[in-house]
């Protein structure tokens, strides 16, 4: 099962896959000045640029981006930091084959400054959410969260980092469900070992891992 990443910054899920053995085609940007491409290119991975020229290009930056992904052979669309918001025809044509990380505990907290939000808010508890990309932001069935407590002298730094520690594992583990034929996409919903997966496979960081 080959990847086709897409990011716009640092690349830094994009590295961790990489290097956890998943077979990478292309590593794809918006954004030509991204530190992760020349990380992935350290790394071997063959890189593209498909840059963002506003709005009211957006069909026409998608149908580059389209082009790029179908010239790689990738099988499976991984979002790693990618700050576009793409189309409801764009989702629908990688329908059940794109996937996203958001670093919140899904639904809650969709959009951006997702850290700062939590704090404000003063929960208990923060994460990140693996899910499927649908119309919908950041709204695809959910698969993998991990959960992390929110401590009382925490920044957005430091929650930041603590979050991002744990997308560093629970990314490549659902890419290794779908390319273990565990994880599939059918009639528009996620199932996990031939079963629905009617909520998503939780992982507490400093207790249990639950489902």
């Amino acid at each position: 099962m080959r990847l086709a990443i897409l990011i716009s910054g640092r690349g830094s899920n994009m590295a961790t896959i990489a290097r956890s053995g998943a077979p990478v085609a292309v590593v794809i940007s918006d954004n030509p000045d991204a530190g992760g491409l020349a990380l992935a290119r350290s790394l071997g991975i063959e890189t593209r640029v498909v840059p963002w020229s506003g709005a009211a290009r957006r069909p026409d930056f998608e149908a580059a981006l389209a082009q790029a992904i179908d010239q790689s052979g990738a099988d499976l669309v991984v979002l790693a930091g990618f700050m576009r918001i793409l189309s409801a025809a764009f989702a629908e044509r990688y329908a059940g084959r794109m996937l996203n990380i958001h670093p919140s505990l899904l639904p809650k907290y969709r959009g951006l400054h997702t850290h700062q939000r939590v704090l404000e808010a003063k929960d208990a508890e923060h994460g990140a959410s693996v899910h499927f990309v649908t119309a919908e932001l950041d709204g695809g069935p959910l698969l993998l969260q991990s959960r992390v407590p929110v401590k009382t002298d925490d920044t957005e730094a430091t929650l930041s980092a603590r979050v991002q520690a744990t997308e560093h594992i629970i990314y490549p583990r659902v890419i290794g469900w779908i390319a273990d034929g565990r994880l599939r996409w059918h009639d528009g919903q996620a199932w996990l070992d031939n079963r629905p997966l009617d909520r998503p496979v939780m992982e507490n960081f400093g207790g249990a891992a639950q489902s």
